[in-house]
């Protein structure tokens, strides 16, 4: 996946591209490679194992979403949204680069996402493309991820209740995350069913990955998170944890990760490393 990320943010145009500026591309090859978990492309590729959907289209398709993905962490980070200055352990991209070209970077991600899957060279059926942009352009929309952003700005000056909290995380955090898991079988031309368990499975852990997050913004080291910490609190942002305490968010974890493992039981032994996975997000310590 790395390499297919490399390889589409290089500096050569495509057909059909007039060229490539090569500040932009700098930017968008800081903000998108070296560095990251890649949680998110980890999880459409494990999803897609599942059915033995393995080719490099799979590997496409996740790193489109690893482009989505690393689009809203350079547009969260600029000023106007969360203002931070570092993230995965390097300066965020506005400040190594300027805010212009930041918001220009993001856009270059998030449009060549769409690019590359529906791509001559993502070899797959029109259809199953076709309902491959529709869903991921729901998970990162007004309606998913972007919407969740909208949210979470408006909660910094009127606070939302419990379930104003769980429906923010679900789209800002949630939404790709879920995609992510849907797409494998997307992908694989699985049942209404199997695609359902999987877009489940990966709502219970975008909720999961979202508590540990937010109890990381208060015991984490900066230097191992790659990220400033402490920053909720002061930022008057509420959290499922600031409502509940630690003891309470460490129950509910252990919970999420119960019910992801029983949405995977029909997949037995294929789904060990997901059922991991979902063990992973929930103790991760950075």
């Amino acid at each position: 996946m790395e390499l297919c990320l490399a390889d589409v943010l290089g500096d050569h145009a495509l057909d059909g591209e007039i060229t490539r500026p090569q500040n932009l591309m700098q930017a968008m090859r800081h903000g998108a490679l070296d560095g990251g978990k890649r949680l998110r492309p980890f999880l459409l590729l494990e999803s897609a194992t599942l059915f033995n959907a393995e080719s490099p289209a799979v590997i496409r398709i996740a790193a489109a979403l690893e482009c989505v993905h690393c689009y809203s962490l350079i547009h969260d980070d600029l000023p106007a949204m969360d203002n931070d200055d570092l993230r995965r352990g390097k300066p965020t991209v506005h400040k190594a680069f300027d805010e212009a070209t930041a918001i220009l970077a993001g856009d270059g991600l998030l449009t060549l996402a769409f690019d590359m899957i529906a791509s001559p060279q993502t070899v797959l059926a029109e259809a199953v493309k076709t309902a491959l942009i529709s869903a991921l352009a729901r998970a990162a929309g007004p309606g998913g991820m972007a919407g969740g952003q909208s949210l979470d700005l408006a909660a910094e000056t009127t606070p939302p209740d419990e379930s104003g909290i769980v429906t923010l995380q679900a789209m800002k955090t949630g939404a790709l995350i879920r995609f992510a898991c849907e797409a494998g079988a997307i992908v694989a031309g699985a049942t209404a069913d199997e695609r359902s368990r999987l877009a489940e499975f990966g709502a219970a852990i975008g909720l999961a990955f979202q508590l540990a997050d937010d109890l990381l913004d208060l015991t984490a080291d900066p230097a191992l998170l790659g990220k400033a910490t402490g920053k909720d609190l002061p930022a008057g942002k509420a959290t499922l944890v600031r409502l509940h305490g630690a003891d309470w968010a460490h129950r509910q974890l252990a919970g999420l990760v119960a019910q992801a493992s029983e949405l995977l039981e029909p997949f037995g032994d294929k789904a060990a490393i997901l059922r991991q996975t979902a063990r992973f997000i929930a103790d991760r310590e950075m």
